[in-house]
């Protein structure tokens, strides 16, 4: 049976790989090449597009799509990864807790801004990814990269935490903005929660969870 190329939004869960989502899609649709157009770390959820079959060839057009995305950040510690699934390397106090000032603070990082993305990430480093050799405990800082990020919206403020949509471009690490928000204010901060809310016109609204590609896998699994 030959397959078409097929695009999927998935509703990625946490807690589960990109990696982990490609391969249940190629076991539930039989297609040999499956991708995806941009992944999510393990503890985030939302939009993954997946390509299968000649669909993988797309995968570059996704790469200037803007990206939606909605975080928790918690003040007062900095950690190994820049989010809370790394080790805790410092804790500071929270003094002068106002919204206005945070608000301020996240104005600044709003339009093109240098960012150095964390050091477990997927950047290649003399070509291995930097990820790889944080996990064996070396701790070099990436270089800075040129960013944009359109818009930064605070939705909530509770302390030690607020809630924010990000609607940014290619390359954009929310971690280093949580860190970098933090080291703005004096507090020092790490991710908490992230969702991808949207990859351009793919919004997480209308994405498919794996069970419900599970039911519809006849219709999906291409046509001869």
């Amino acid at each position: 049976m030959a397959h078409r190329a097929l695009l999927l939004s998935i509703s990625k869960p946490s807690g589960s790989t990109s990696f982990d989502v490609v391969h249940r899609v190629r076991s539930l649709l039989g297609y040999k090449r499956v991708g995806h157009a941009g992944t999510l770390d393990p503890s985030a959820s939302g939009v993954l597009v997946v390509l299968c079959g000649a669909a993988t060839k797309w995968s570059a057009d996704f790469a200037d799509l803007e990206k939606e995305y909605q975080a928790t950040i918690r003040f007062g510690i900095e950690t190994t990864t820049d989010d809370l699934a790394g080790q805790i390397v410092r804790e500071s106090p929270i003094h002068d807790w106002e919204a206005e000032r945070i608000r301020m603070a996240l104005a600044e990082f709003e339009g093109d801004i240098w960012q150095v993305p964390p050091i477990v990430s997927a950047i290649k480093v003399g070509g291995e990814r930097s990820y790889r050799r944080a996990w064996r405990g070396e701790t070099r800082e990436l270089s800075a990269r040129r960013v944009s990020i359109y818009r930064i919206q605070l939705l909530g403020i509770e302390k030690p935490k607020i809630e924010i949509q990000v609607l940014c471009g290619k390359g954009t690490y929310i971690r280093s903005l949580a860190r970098d928000l933090g080291r703005r204010l004096g507090w020092g901060a790490a991710l908490e929660r992230l969702t991808r809310r949207a990859i351009g016109p793919y919004r997480l609204e209308y994405a498919l969870s794996l069970e419900r590609i599970s039911q519809m896998r006849d219709e999906l699994a291409g046509q001869g």
